[in-house]
């Protein structure tokens, strides 16, 4: 589904990510679309797998299974906020960190699977503002 994923849907999950009790009349207000659009699309997400309540956890971040990674960004000149916004859009991301040293921003990344993963880092690294990223996957937890 994720891949199925409009700018609307992408949009308004980060619209939830911030306030999931957000209102669906001022989701609307904010996405410019009509309450029905949002009320459908809530609907429709939630009926497909990857809305799974209104805490905003999406499918690629339950379970125990599926591939987990960090994406150290470095940002081109001042362009961090749009990147940011960006990267909170992605459904694959599930936090945004801002850091020091080498790499402006880290991302935590989730997917299902290694092939929604390729897609997800694709569109990641196709964000414009972005000048270089390198990216670890996440093997076993230690401890």
């Amino acid at each position: 589904m994720a891949d199925a994923l409009d700018a609307l849907d992408q949009d308004l999950i980060a619209l939830l990510r911030a306030d999931s009790r957000t209102p669906a009349a001022l989701l609307a207000k904010q996405l410019k679309v009509s309450r029905s659009t949002v009320q459908n699309r809530i609907a429709r997400l939630q009926r497909s797998g990857l809305l799974l309540g209104f805490t905003i956890r999406l499918a690629s971040e339950t379970g125990l299974h599926g591939v987990r990674a960090i994406t150290q960004i470095e940002v081109r000149g001042g362009s961090s906020d749009k990147v940011i916004a960006a990267l909170r859009r992605l459904p694959e991301v599930v936090s945004v960190y801002s850091t020091n040293g080498r790499w402006d921003l880290v991302a935590e990344v989730r997917t299902e699977d290694l092939a929604g993963f390729d897609q997800a880092l694709r569109r990641l690294r196709d964000i414009e503002g972005i000048a270089s990223s390198e990216t670890s996957l996440l093997l076993a937890e230690q401890g």
